[in-house]
């Protein structure tokens, strides 16, 4: 029996980035024409609804028609397990994710860039953008639709990593990749386990707030100047904070393992004569 399922396979996964970046370039006039009149943030804010709406109406449909009945779980949580996911996902970004996307050396055009959209973003509607709708939008595609899809016809951790690596391809810079990849990972982690899609924005808008209040409360310029030690208040204060960290980080993950309950039985990859889906069960053939 062959699973129904969109996307079925890493090709059509790549095809929903692909679809997102056409968004991206339809749109962009929007922001360009509307820069001028209501400023860069607002601006922003309309052209990212309309570029990443688009696209997840348009892949709704399409995992509509291949799989017919298509539903996204946005049950009451169970707090215990969101204040798990929040502390986990804080001490992810403070133990691994900045400390590795620091150590990416960033040149000097780049620095330039970011901080101009930081100074320029820097504000009620930067906060919308960044903190709501980005969870809102980007989660609904890279869990609800893509990792939904993958996990029906591929190995759990092979179908969280493919959607996690082109969650962080859609950033389009090592820098957000990095953060990206991980904080997907631990997304799609817990979307396997659960099936809700509520809990991964919740860890997105975790991280994403996090950041976004950090970049309030500092220079600008400062801020993207600033070296990772000076980031965590001095040399010794940074490793313990690191430690201290990654220890919070793995405990969050093994009580959340524990913790956390199906919401609805899964449907588990079947074997099938597609050669698409034979790495599902003998690694015969991996997309």
């Amino acid at each position: 029996m062959i699973l129904k399922a969109y996307p079925k396979s890493t090709l059509q996964s790549f095809a929903i980035v692909g679809l997102v970046f056409v968004a991206m370039g339809i749109f962009y006039p929007v922001q360009t024409t509307l820069n001028e009149s209501i400023g860069l943030s607002p601006s922003f804010l309309i052209y990212y609804i309309l570029s990443m709406g688009a696209p997840l109406l348009l892949i709704h449909f399409l995992k509509k028609k291949e799989e017919g009945a298509v539903s996204y779980l946005f049950k009451p949580c169970d707090l215990g397990v969101v204040s798990l996911l929040i502390v986990g996902t804080l001490a992810l970004q403070w133990g691994v994710t900045s400390p590795i996307g620091n150590s990416i050396p960033m040149p000097d055009n780049f620095k330039e860039l970011f901080r101009e959209m930081a100074e320029q973003m820097n504000d009620g509607y930067g906060l919308i953008s960044v903190a709501i709708m980005a969870p809102f939008f980007e989660e609904f595609i890279f869990r609800g639709v893509m990792l939904d899809g993958l996990l029906k016809r591929k190995s759990a951790w092979k179908a969280i990593l493919i959607s996690a690596a082109l969650f962080g391809l859609v950033h389009l810079n090592p820098w957000q990749f990095v953060t990206a990849m991980i904080i997907g990972t631990f997304a799609g982690w817990v979307y396997s386990r659960t099936r809700s899609l509520i809990y991964c924005m919740i860890i997105h808008f975790a991280n994403n707030f996090t950041a976004s209040v950090f970049i309030y409360f500092n220079d600008d310029a400062a801020a993207m100047d600033m070296e990772l030690h000076e980031m965590y208040g001095g040399q010794t204060n940074m490793y313990i904070i690191i430690a201290v960290s990654i220890v919070v980080a793995a405990v969050s993950i093994s009580t959340l393992n524990k913790r956390m309950v199906m919401e609805h039985e899964p449907i588990e990859p079947e074997k099938s004569r597609d050669p698409e889906n034979l790495d599902v069960f003998n690694g015969e053939q991996a997309n």
